[in-house]
C-alpha cells in the first residue's frame, strides 16, 4: 500500500513538474513525501 502511495506521488510531481510550474512548492512537497514513504518502506 505504500508504495502504490509513494509511485502516485511520484507520477502526480512529475505531472505537475511538466505541466506547471506556478504551485512549485507543492509539486516538490509531493516528492518529498514520496521519498519519505519510500525510505519507511524500505526500513
Amino acid at each position: 500500500m505504500l508504495m502504490t502511495l509513494a509511485v502516485i506521488l511520484l507520477i502526480l510531481w512529475l505531472l505537475g513538474l511538466v505541466t506547471s510550474t506556478t504551485a512549485g512548492g507543492a509539486i516538490h512537497v509531493l516528492l518529498v513525501i514520496a521519498i519519505i514513504i519510500l525510505v519507511v518502506r524500505f526500513i
